[in-house]
């Protein structure tokens, strides 16, 4: 059995569980046998089970969005901003390697338990990329399509690769959004 001291140092293992196994997937021995955590620790830690665990992977990954991609997107320069989410996104989720599990609980039974978080996971990414496309010159209506596009083309790209098993799908996605947006900025005078 792996030693944590920390709760903090328990979320990223059990949400790599999360990840492959979905959140019905996910049974406590699965997740005991799997991060190498005992029951006892993780009911110390979340004593309110698997629902408690699946709550705070949610608020961990909002939480590393909200600093590495949605504040940048929303207070910095639209170009360095869309620049570093392109690479933070292709890193976080391993070059199509790795699955959202935002996007994984949206699809089953799962969204209507986690929907305040599902929907404002989405719902901030679109209005910050909308912001920065906004400040980059586009209109507020283009802004708002082209966050729709970039959010779901992101996890499209994501399901594709995983059922072709094939991440470089996700890397090419990643790519041909980029150029769909660099071609706005010319018409926005942002080039």
């Amino acid at each position: 059995m792996r030693t944590v001291h920390e709760k903090a140092d328990t979320i990223p293992l059990i949400a790599e569980v999360f990840r492959e196994l979905g959140y019905e997937g996910a049974t406590f021995s699965r997740i005991t046998a799997r991060t190498g955590l005992s029951k006892g620790s993780l009911y110390h830690f979340f004593p309110g089970g698997k629902e408690e665990m699946a709550a705070a992977v949610l608020a961990h990954i909002q939480d590393w969005f909200e600093r590495r991609i949605f504040t940048p997107l929303a207070q910095e320069e639209p170009a360095l901003a869309l620049d570093a989410m392109w690479q933070a996104v292709e890193a976080y989720f391993h070059g199509g390697g790795r699955v959202c599990i935002v996007g994984v609980f949206a699809l089953d039974e799962t969204r209507d338990r986690f929907a305040t978080a599902i929907h404002a996971y989405f719902t901030r990414w679109m209005d910050a990329l909308a912001e920065a496309l906004g400040h980059a010159g586009l209109s507020e209506e283009r802004a708002r399509a082209q966050a729709e596009m970039i959010v779901g083309g992101i996890q499209g790209g994501l399901v594709l690769a995983r059922a072709l098993n094939e991440p470089a799908v996700f890397v090419r996605t990643l790519a041909q959004l980029r150029a769909a947006v660099d071609a706005e900025w010319p018409a926005s005078g942002m080039v």
